[in-house]
């Protein structure tokens, strides 16, 4: 059975039917609207499975009647699996689980996993899709808003599974022939998906913010619907927005400048502390600061420093003369850049820090301020 990545043009005005998985988020909403502009009549289900974030269904129901408003109907239907599903092992079901925070790529966020999610929903796609291809004599895409952002934290999400689900489908189905997958965002990221439905809304003439604001990403909405911004999830969908130069018209608990300031943050933790980055000079919160006090790791808040070992070096980043000793902090050598430098990295969570230097005057540990906490005594 194939996996289409791109559209397949139809030829002489014959209907084009999709069936797809509409969670009320902004990919599988934008993915509705691509549909639409291409000119598929859509069969939309959403899942109730147990979710915390249980709003996005209203939110998806909200975009279907501003649809129906605009002339473009669709069919949709919600089917609830939280009998099944709520039996499952994930952060977005279970209540004594927290939703992480922080980098949409984190390792942490292998917490919002529910198990063979993606399978349990696509093969009631595929079942609705064999079921419409028999009843309309009609060839059948069942579309999927999948990308590559979810591909390192979802295995579910990746391109190979929904080969070899489509191959097993096959298998085990008469009439498979008349089926296939659509995975039009399977190489883009949330950016790509963004400027798509700008393309979408407009060729459709509806708003795009009105569609947008109708969705709900936050896996850890409050009781009133307002998305965290801090979710992994979250920080994905702001920086996305920020990248195109718009403010996301969805409600969050603070201001769009907060969760925006919050969001960039989170990435620049990411890219310093996971990724080996550097923050740049005389840029961090710690760099001038002498308050009375500890530092901990920002990933795992093991202690590192004392406030009683930070001096003023001059050189943009905080500087010590020694960590405390039970940080045990983790020394490597470091021969990138054309220098050779000891790398120093959490011993607990294995976070890039920065670097030790041993100098004239002593040792200095020259470490990235995004990298710390501060508490005060």
């Amino acid at each position: 059975m194939a996996v289409k990545s791109a559209d397949t043009q139809m030829d002489g005005g014959a209907i084009i039917r999709a069936v797809m998985a509409l969670s009320g988020g902004m990919d599988s909403t934008a993915l509705l609207c691509r549909l639409l502009a291409d000119g598929y009549t859509v069969s939309c289900i959403s899942y109730r499975y147990g979710q915390k974030h249980v709003i996005e269904i209203e939110r998806a129901q909200a975009n279907i009647e501003y649809l129906a408003e605009n002339n473009l109907a669709v069919e949709h239907r919600i089917v609830d699996l939280s009998g099944v599903m709520s039996i499952f092992n994930s952060a977005l079901t279970k209540k004594d689980i927290e939703i992480p925070e922080g980098h949409y790529e984190e390792e942490q966020m292998k917490a919002t996993v529910v198990p063979n999610r993606n399978a349990i929903f696509s093969s009631i796609l595929y079942g609705y899709g064999l079921s419409i291809a028999t009843q309309e004599d009609t060839e059948i895409s069942i579309a999927l808003g999948v990308h590559s952002g979810d591909h390192a934290i979802y295995p579910d999400c990746r391109p190979e599974f929904y080969q070899s689900l489509g191959e097993s489908f096959a298998i085990g189905n008469w009439g498979s022939e008349r089926i296939s997958f659509h995975l039009p965002y399977i190489d883009g990221d949330k950016e790509t998906i963004l400027r798509d439905a700008l393309e979408s809304c407009n060729k459709l003439n509806i708003d795009f913010d009105t569609i947008f604001r109708n969705t709900n990403t936050s896996y850890n909405p409050d009781e009133d619907g307002r998305s965290s911004g801090t979710s992994g999830a979250d920080v994905e969908r702001i920086l996305a927005f920020h990248a195109i130069g718009r403010e996301d018209p969805v409600e969050y608990v603070s201001s769009w400048n907060e969760v925006l300031q919050g969001a960039l943050k989170a990435q620049l933790r990411f890219h310093v502390m996971k990724q080996n980055g550097t923050e740049r000079p005389f840029t961090g919160e710690y760099d001038k600061h002498f308050d009375k006090g500890r530092y901990y790791c920002a990933e795992c808040d093991k202690l590192l420093f004392s406030s009683e070992a930070k001096f003023d070096s001059g050189c943009g980043w905080p500087a010590f003369s020694e960590e405390v000793p039970e940080a045990e902090i983790t020394q490597l050598k470091d021969n990138s850049h054309g220098m050779v430098r000891i790398e120093v990295r959490c011993s607990k969570c294995d976070s890039h820090l920065g670097h030790l230097f041993h100098e004239a005057r002593g040792p200095r540990y020259c470490i990235n301020s995004i990298c710390l906490n501060f508490r005060g005594d």
